[in-house]
């Protein structure tokens, strides 16, 4: 499937970016918007970023976005799951 929209480019100007820039840039953002919803895994927001896993896990690092977010509750459960290992 392909989607398309128009930019003005005025805007590109305004970001100092060109067309192919400005398309990775949004195909990254928008897998991210939809892996920090939990609406997309890390896999298939790297797909969508048109990239690897570790692509995508480099470029969130980049952007210092949290590539596991997960809450006190869900860390207290990992470690006492570790603490259980032998």
């Amino acid at each position: 499937m392909n989607i398309s929209f128009s930019v003005n480019d005025d805007i590109l100007l305004s970001l100092k970016e060109n067309a192919d820039e400005f398309a990775q840039d949004m195909r990254f953002l928008s897998a991210l918007m939809w892996y920090r919803k939990s609406k997309l895994s890390l896999g298939k927001a790297a797909e969508l970023a048109g990239c690897s896993k570790l692509d995508f896990i480099e470029r969130m690092k980049l952007e210092k976005e949290a590539i596991f977010d997960y809450g006190e509750q869900e860390m207290s459960e990992i470690f006492a799951d570790v603490a259980k290992l032998p």
